[in-house]
Formats: structure tokens, sequence, C-alpha cells
């Protein structure tokens, strides 16, 4: 009897010792959500060169939308050329379970691969007093393949409510290139600003994109180089009808408002 109530003891002991490691792990950080890391440009697609949209759409009839259009492209060919492994894993880390490491100290681990080349991603999330620490661990394999280096690292409050990033330019030139700044309202993102950070003529030059309850309920503030100085560009549209507008001192001549219909065809401004 003495051994059976010891043995049980031990049961209940051992037990409680693991359902208090577990507890001592506590919860992973929120992960914040792939839309942290991108600007919608769906608005602003277009056939035509960047090149070509700054220097010869003045006059035709939807100038005002590929002058805007071309601005923005600029900044979606960085994401989609440059940085198109960094960001293209994180979009699937959100599909993978974390493991605990250590102390407060979260990792998400997967392959995936971008146009047939495969690469591993290491995600590791360390909760700290005031926000959670992210790095971004990326190896590629195969031929040109090169070792674990840190491609992207960030901060995000506790809640995911806001945070930033920082994207280095590549593994032979790991110098941080690109600053994410974003928030979240709700449910949904309510802005997030690209930054280049990289020491050269380009450095400072942002677009922040954002939502907002206005029935142009979409914006681009722009900072950009025109080959003399910083221009500032402002545009706004409607994310269902499509119709919007653009402001460019530098470009258009003057702070007026110059506007586009649905179909991207030049309007006077109401």
């Amino acid at each position: 009897m003495e051994r059976l109530f010891s043995l049980t003891l031990i049961l209940i002991l051992s037990a409680g010792l693991i359902i208090s490691c577990k507890k001592d792990k506590g919860e992973p950080p929120v992960l914040p959500s792939q839309e942290s890391m991108i600007i919608d440009f769906s608005n602003f697609s277009t056939p035509k060169k960047s090149a070509d949209l700054l220097s010869d759409q003045k006059g035709t009839e939807n100038s005002n939308w590929e002058f805007a259009a071309g601005v923005a492209v600029v900044w979606k060919l960085i994401i989609n050329t440059t940085l198109i492994v960094p960001v293209t894993s994180f979009k699937l880390a959100v599909d993978q379970d974390p493991v605990f490491l250590s102390e407060k100290t979260w990792q998400w681990s997967y392959n995936f691969s971008v146009a047939s080349v495969a690469y591993k991603a290491r995600l590791t999330g360390q909760i700290r007093t005031s926000d959670v620490l992210w790095k971004m661990y990326i190896t590629k394999e195969g031929t040109g393949g090169f070792a674990e280096f840190v491609w992207f690292e960030g901060t995000s409050k506790p809640d995911g409510t806001d945070g930033r990033w920082i994207l280095n330019q590549s593994s032979q030139s790991p110098q941080a290139m690109l600053q994410i700044d974003w928030t979240k309202t709700g449910t949904s993102i309510g802005s997030v600003k690209y930054t280049l950070v990289k020491d050269d003529s380009y450095k400072n030059n942002y677009i922040e994109y954002g939502l907002t309850t206005s029935t142009m309920n979409a914006y681009y503030t722009i900072q950009y180089f025109n080959g003399v100085r910083l221009s500032d560009v402002y545009v706004e549209w409607n994310t269902t009808t499509h119709n919007g507008r653009v402001k460019c001192l530098d470009y258009l001549g003057d702070s007026n408002w110059y506007c586009w219909d649905s179909n991207k065809i030049n309007i006077k401004c109401l």
C-alpha cells in the first residue's frame, strides 16, 4: 500500500512538473501579418516602363493616372526584384507552427522556393519587456548558394498593432537597404511606409500607403529624387471605383490636384 502511494505521488509530482514547464514557456509572440511588409500597388499596375511613364505621358488622355503609376511602380519593382526573397519568406511564416527555443524566444523554420531556387528560412521572435524582436535568417541552397545570414529584422508591439522592419540588400551586400514602418487598425493594416536607408543619392526617399474613411479612401505620400532634387507627390484614390487624383508641384507645375475617372481618363477635379 505504501509503495502504491509512493508511486502515485511520483506520478502526480511529475505531471505537475510537466504542466509547470509548459506554463513557463508561455504563448508565442503575435506574428505581424504579411501586410505589414506590403504596399498595395494594384490600382497602378501598368505594362509600360517606369522611365517612359515619367518622360512622355504629358498631354495624353490618361497622363494624370500614368504619372501617379510611374512614381509608384519604382517602389513596386524594388519589392518584386531585389527584396522578393525575404518578403516571400515572411509571407509563408504565418502558415508554420512555432517551436519554443529558450526563455521567451520562439522559432518558425521552413523551406521555400522563389523562381525554382530553394531556400531555408528561420524566423525567431523574442518577447522583450515592451516589444518583440524579430530576426529572419535565410540560407540559399544549390548553385550560387550562400550561408545563413539575417536578411531582415524588426520589432513590433506585443499586441501586434505597429512595428518596424529593416531589410538588408543581399547576402553579398548585407547592409540596411529598406526600412518599413507599419501600423494596424483593428484587423487591417492602417499604414505602411517604405524608406530607403542605404547611403546613396536615393537615401530617405519614401512612399507611405494608407487607408482612410474618406471618399478617396487610399493614399500614397511619396518623396523621390527626380535627378535634380527631391520631389513630393500626393496620390489619393477610391479602392472600389478606382478614380483618383495626384498633386506634384515639381512635375505638374502648380499645387492643384489633377484627377482621373474610373477608366483612368483625365477629368477636371470637382
